[in-house]
C-alpha cells in the first residue's frame, strides 16, 4: 500500500479528454494497443507500462486509445489487455489508422459522446447482472466490479480518477511506484469524491440512487459531498456510512459480509423478504417483485449468486410464499393461495 501522502485541503478534479492529443503521441498509443493484441510477450507489456509511466501525455493518449477500442470493437475481442500468447492475428495497418482517426477527429465531440446520461453504457469497464469480474490497472491498483456496474478511469500527470456511475467496486489501490510525483486515487459519484488514504475499501451507487455507500476495509478515506461547501469526512477501517450531495449519515460499524459478493454470496440475516428480493433483482435478468402482502417476512442465510433460480425456488421451503413465474424474466413472490375447502 502507498502512504497518503501530503494532506490537501483542496483536489482539482480534472475532465481533460476534451483536449486534442498530439498526433505522434495518438500514434505510439494506437501502435502499442495493436502490438499488445498482436502476439505480446511479458517484455513487451513490460515496455508498453514504462511508456506510459514515461509522460502523462503518453497515459492520456493510450487511456483514450482504450475507451474508443472498448466502444467501438476496432481490434476484434479485445478487452483490456489481452491474454498472453493470443493465435487470432490482427492487422496493425488497419488497427492503428483506424484508431488514429477516432483519437485526433472532433476530440469536443468524441467527449460529448461519453458525458451524455447513458455514460454508464459507455463506460470503459462494464458488467451485466449477475456478473463480476477483477481488473489491474496501471498503477498496480485492482478494481473488482459487481453486478451491473460501470466505470470510467482517467488518470493524468495530477491524479488518479475512477467515476463510478453504477454498481459496486471493491477497490485496493497500487502504489503508483512508476510515476514520478505523487497522484491521488480518487473515486468520483454523482454525489462527490472519496479519496483513498493508502486503502482497501468498498463503494456503492445504486442505479438512480440519491447516496453513494463507503465501507473502508483498511487504513481509511476522505469523502467530500459535491455540495457540502467544502465540508468532508475521514473513514477509517472497519467503518462505513452513506452520503449524499450536501452531507453525511451517521458512521456505522462496518458490515461483515460486505464483500461477499466478490465470492458470488448474498448473505441475509433477518432481512426484509421486499428487500431481500430487491437485492436479488440485482442479479438477475427481468423484474422480481415481491407482493406487499409478504413483504415483511424475515428471511436469513447464505446464498450462492451463480442460480437465482434455485434461490426462488426454495423459497417455499424456508417462508410461507409461493413464486409465480409468469415467464423467467417477470417474476413475484406472493402470499400461498387458500387450500381449497373438502
Amino acid at each position: 500500500m502507498h502512504h497518503a501522502g501530503p494532506v490537501m485541503t483542496a483536489t482539482t478534479f480534472n475532465t481533460d479528454d476534451r483536449r486534442p492529443i498530439d498526433r505522434a503521441i495518438a500514434r505510439e498509443a494506437a501502435q502499442w494497443l495493436a502490438a499488445l493484441y498482436d502476439g505480446q510477450t511479458d517484455e513487451d507489456v513490460a515496455a508498453c507500462k514504462r511508456w506510459r509511466a514515461a509522460d502523462p501525455e503518453h497515459e492520456r493518449a493510450w487511456q483514450r486509445a482504450q475507451r474508443i477500442n472498448q466502444k467501438f470493437g476496432i481490434v476484434p475481442g479485445a478487452v483490456g489487455l489481452p491474454a498472453l500468447g493470443r493465435k487470432v492475428r490482427v492487422d496493425r495497418r488497419r488497427v492503428v489508422k483506424t484508431l488514429l482517426l477516432f483519437m485526433l477527429a472532433a476530440p469536443v465531440g468524441y467527449a460529448s459522446y461519453r458525458y451524455t446520461p447513458w455514460a454508464a453504457m459507455n463506460a470503459d469497464y462494464r458488467t451485466a447482472k449477475g456478473e463480476h469480474r477483477e481488473i489491474s490497472l496501471a498503477d498496480g491498483t485492482r478494481v473488482h466490479l459487481g453486478t451491473n456496474t460501470s466505470i470510467d478511469i482517467a488518470y493524468d500527470g495530477t491524479q488518479r480518477l475512477l467515476r463510478l456511475h453504477a454498481g459496486e467496486i471493491e477497490v485496493s489501490t497500487g502504489s503508483d511506484a512508476d510515476h514520478a510525483g505523487y497522484r491521488p486515487f480518487i473515486v468520483q459519484t454523482t454525489q462527490g469524491h472519496i479519496r483513498a488514504l493508502g486503502t482497501r475499501f468498498v463503494v456503492r451507487k445504486d442505479e438512480g440512487a440519491t447516496t453513494t455507500r463507503v465501507s473502508v476495509l483498511e487504513h481509511a478515506v476522505e469523502i467530500r459531498p459535491q455540495a457540502a461547501n467544502g465540508k468532508l469526512i475521514v473513514l477509517n477501517a472497519g467503518q462505513q456510512t452513506r452520503f449524499s450531495v450536501s452531507g453525511f449519515d451517521m458512521v456505522e460499524a462496518i458490515d461483515p459480509h460486505v464483500v461477499d459478493w466478490t465470492n458470488g454470496v448474498l448473505f441475509a440475516s433477518k432481512m426484509r423478504l421486499e428487500d431481500f428480493a430487491a437485492e436479488l433483482n440485482r442479479y438477475r435478468p427481468g423484474l422480481l417483485r415481491c407482493d406487499p402482502a409478504v413483504a415483511d417476512l424475515r428471511i436469513t442465510g447464505s446464498f450462492q449468486l451463480d442460480n437465482t433460480d434455485n434461490i426462488l425456488n426454495a423459497l417455499p421451503d424456508a417462508l410461507p410464499v409461493e413464486v409465480l413465474f409468469r415467464t423467467r424474466y417477470w417474476v413475484t413472490i406472493v402470499a400461498p393461495a387458500p387450500a381449497a375447502k373438502a
